[in-house]
């Protein structure tokens, strides 16, 4: 049997460059070769404020994204998270054998605790618990994840040994899928900082969305390190993401960009970044205006459908094993 991978994306914020090129790339050669669940995590979204009509219409053009980008609901399951009420259900049997000090723990969490200091909420602070239930509910053998989310997986492979351990074998134990060039795009304004949905600043990221006037002045005004030669390196983070992002999007290795921008300087090599990029969303949004939100609709309830026998399945195991009747 072919093994099975889950991941997801949550509907909030503005979907970029870096979501496609961390994750969604990866899921598309993930496809032909995994059993592949890929989810709308709404429920996570939910853990900030979030307004109801812009999360509804968030959740649709996420998995319109997912189409456009080439997931293709006949090799893959597209579902959304709250559709399955077993995610939860499973996160509260979960809650009781994860321990606090584990959650406070997480990077993510004392990231979050800052940046919304006025909304901290318990579910915020549970966020690991339902990741680890979205995972294990399918018996997930690979989890394709950026660096940020390994914290997370490990979370969930503690909790499925620890319940394994308590109650009986009933979990599959999920493995991290990393791919190292995409794990980790960073901010076009601050190479330090991964690129984020919720940036304060549009100059931060490129939007899947973003017209090609918009792509190349974000690009030009990238920052840039102190040096003059593009040089892949440690030591020139901001280039080093920029070569990233060139090799990911033209299929090309990093040493190759390297080499063919070696006497050549930062304007130039920004410029033909640029076209790129624009390129690349071309087709891209070609295909996404093209997506119907009824064909959408239908793809994620049949995935829902597809999916809830599994869910069901496994929830009625667990209740057993800890003595619910």
């Amino acid at each position: 049997m072919q093994k099975r991978i889950f991941s997801g994306i949550q509907p909030s914020g503005v979907l970029h460059l870096g979501n496609y090129l961390g994750a969604i790339k990866n899921w598309m050669e993930l496809q032909d070769k995994y059993e592949s669940i890929f989810c709308v995590v709404d429920l996570h979204a939910i853990t900030v404020p979030q307004k109801p009509e812009e999360l509804r219409q968030k959740t649709i053009e996420v998995a319109k994204i997912y189409l456009a980008a080439g997931i293709n609901p006949e090799k893959s399951t597209i579902f959304v998270q709250s559709h399955i009420p077993e995610h939860t259900e499973l996160a509260w049997i979960l809650n009781t054998i994860t321990k606090i000090p584990e959650l406070e723990r997480m990077t993510q969490f004392k990231d979050k605790s800052q940046e919304f200091r006025q909304h901290l909420n318990a579910g915020l602070f549970n966020y690991p618990i339902l990741m680890a239930a979205d995972i294990l509910l399918y018996d997930t053998n690979l989890v394709p994840v950026g660096e940020d989310q390994l914290q997370h997986v490990e979370i969930a492979r503690t909790l499925a040994k620890r319940f394994n351990t308590t109650f009986g074998k009933t979990f599959v134990i999920p493995e991290p899928f990393v791919v190292k060039e995409g794990m980790r795009i960073m901010g076009l304004d601050n190479p330090a900082q991964k690129m984020s949905k919720s940036a304060s600043s549009k100059y931060n990221y490129i939007a899947l969305t973003d017209s090609p006037e918009k792509i190349r002045e974000k690009i030009k005004r990238a920052v840039t390190d102190s040096g003059k030669t593009i040089k892949y390196s440690d030591d020139q983070p901001a280039i080093k993401n920029l070569i990233n992002i060139y090799a990911l999007l033209d299929n090309a290795k990093p040493k190759d960009i390297e080499d063919a921008y070696h006497k050549k300087g930062y304007a130039e090599f920004k410029k033909d970044l640029a076209e790129v990029i624009v390129d690349f969303l071309k087709d891209f949004q070609l295909k996404y205006n093209d997506i119907d939100d009824k064909e959408v609709m239908s793809i994620l309830q049949q995935g829902a459908e597809k999916l809830r026998p599994l869910a069901e399945k496994k929830m009625e195991e667990v209740k057993e094993k800890v003595g619910l009747i």
